[in-house]
């Protein structure tokens, strides 16, 4: 299980701060920034990071809470807190009024877009939460476990419509379809299953992975799915078929994490080598290989608009690369040792 692959470096919440929103100039204050600070010092670490679907936010997952970034400016604008223990997945709803963040504290919290509040914090699983995902019409919010389960919940109300049972180990990574009607997970079992959303039942188990399976991610036109592994490999798979397309190997330690160009042309892979890795999808070859980073890159997020890539590091920054040059354009330094 995750759980217990990374005991060792999980660290509880170190921050207290009040749940707001402000602008850059009010977020000095309201995070505790000097006047005329850019960077929060202190030690944590970056566990996954997502883009707003406007490109507006990007926010940050760790140790600390939820951090929130105007990508204009690319300031801290607010810390979102109120979970007990790590922050370990983040994702926004299509329509980005809602945050929805899970927790080694077993729970799942939904945030306020516009005021960073907790609308309601949705409690049933009974280890810690891996994976958050919004299905793209925003009525349904998947979440999975290191219990072994999915979790469908109502995304207005917030009430449990299903659970999804059948992984015989915790759910590492989940992901809809862009139709909205297959859900595919990613297993510490080493194995990736379909779901029908409507249903809860399993359409496919697709096997070839010899490690757990840590992320999972749907080609913007629903064909693929691309999946990365403790085993330092990425798989693309058929999904009318269930077949592996392709195997691509070059990671020298676990695939961390894969996202889709909005295009889908290029895939994005980071990895524990310390690496990004731009591959292009219709040859499987390596387009660029991201330098940078000095410890564990744990997520990778394309912009909406394809130009930047977002990398979260266990090196307490967030890298943003330019697609086209592969060249750093900014380093958010988010936590750094002191």
């Amino acid at each position: 299980m995750k759980t217990l692959t990374l005991l060792t470096l999980t660290l509880l919440l170190t921050a207290t701060l009040a749940l707001t929103t402000a602008t850059a100039q009010d977020s000095q204050r309201l995070l505790g920034l000097p006047e005329g600070a850019t960077l929060r010092l202190g030690k944590g670490y970056i566990n996954e990071i997502a883009y707003s679907p406007d490109g507006t936010l990007l926010a940050v997952a760790g140790s600390s809470g939820i951090w929130l970034y105007d990508t204009a400016t690319y300031q801290e604008v607010a810390l979102l807190t109120g979970h007990s223990d790590n922050v370990w997945s983040v994702a926004f709803s299509p329509d980005g009024n809602t945050l929805a963040t899970g927790s080694a504290d077993d729970t799942v919290r939904l945030w306020d877009g516009t005021t960073g509040q907790t609308r309601q914090t949705l409690t049933g699983h009974t280890d810690s939460v891996w994976s958050v995902a919004f299905s793209p019409d925003g009525n349904t919010l998947a979440t999975g476990s290191d219990d072994n389960t999915i979790r469908l919940w109502d995304g207005t109300t917030g009430d449990t419509l299903n659970t999804l049972t059948g992984h015989t180990d915790g759910i590492s990574s989940i992901a809809f379809s862009s139709d909205g009607n297959t859900l595919a997970s990613g297993s510490a079992d080493d194995t990736i299953r379909l779901w029908d959303v409507a249903t809860g039942n399993t359409r496919q188990t697709l096997t070839g992975h010899t490690d757990n399976v840590w992320s999972v991610a749907f080609s913007p036109d629903g064909n693929t799915l691309a999946t990365g592994s403790v085993d330092k490999t990425l798989r693309l798979w058929d999904i009318a078929t269930g077949q592996t397309r392709q195997t691509l190997t070059g990671h020298t330690h676990w695939v961390t994490s894969v996202a889709f160009s909005p295009d889908g042309n290029t895939l994005a892979i980071s990895s524990r080598d310390e690496t990004l890795r731009l591959w292009d999808v219709t040859t499987g070859q390596t387009r660029r290989t991201l330098t940078g980073h000095t410890r564990a890159v744990w997520s990778v997020a394309f912009s909406p608009d394809g130009n930047t890539l977002a990398s979260g590091s266990w090196d307490g920054s967030v890298r943003l690369w330019d697609i086209a040059t592969g060249n750093t354009r900014q380093i958010l330094f988010v936590f750094r040792d002191e």
